[in-house]
């Protein structure tokens, strides 16, 4: 779809201080791969993945969205009054309910009749939800929206090692 009332506006991130490299992974894996003889570099190899970057244990995902999105929206210059829906597209969430959203639209302070809410879609939750706020805007149901998300993987990760 051609969008011609749509742009995007700023980009706002929070990066996690702590690095954590899959050469640290493949070592802490290296007695399963010496038991399925697999060369070591494998995981690299197949993920394309050098290195994760993990939050402090016990970080809230809507936490950072809130960090995140504030450098977005003070990036675009738009007055938080004129935001008309925020979408949370990750995967993690604090809760399964409420809304990871409803954390983040209350820490951010925008409008209360603003539509809320989380896309879980996997790895392209974000994606959709650009997609959705896009389709919103284009249509003239509001006139800006804010997309965030983030992924505190390191829990997946511990328990999957």
């Amino acid at each position: 779809m051609r969008y011609r009332r749509v742009i995007l506006e700023a980009f706002g991130y929070t990066l996690p201080e702590e690095v954590v490299t899959t050469a640290a992974i493949e070592r802490r894996l290296a007695p399963l791969y010496e038991r399925l003889r697999l060369p070591e570099g494998r995981l690299e190899l197949m993920s394309g993945i050098r290195e994760r970057r993990f939050f402090p244990p016990g970080t809230r995902p809507s936490t950072v969205s809130v960090e995140s999105a504030r450098r977005a929206i003070e990036a675009s210059g738009i007055d938080p009054r004129n935001f008309g829906a925020l979408i949370h597209g990750s995967v993690c969430r604090d809760y399964l309910e409420p809304a990871t959203a409803c954390r983040v639209h209350h820490g951010l302070r925008l409008p209360g009749d603003a539509v809320i809410y989380d896309v879980s879609n996997a790895c392209l939750g974000l994606l959709t939800g650009v997609v959705q706020i896009a389709n919103m805007i284009e249509l003239g149901q509001i006139r800006a929206g804010v997309v965030v998300g983030t992924e505190c993987g390191r829990e997946l990760v511990e328990n999957t090692i």
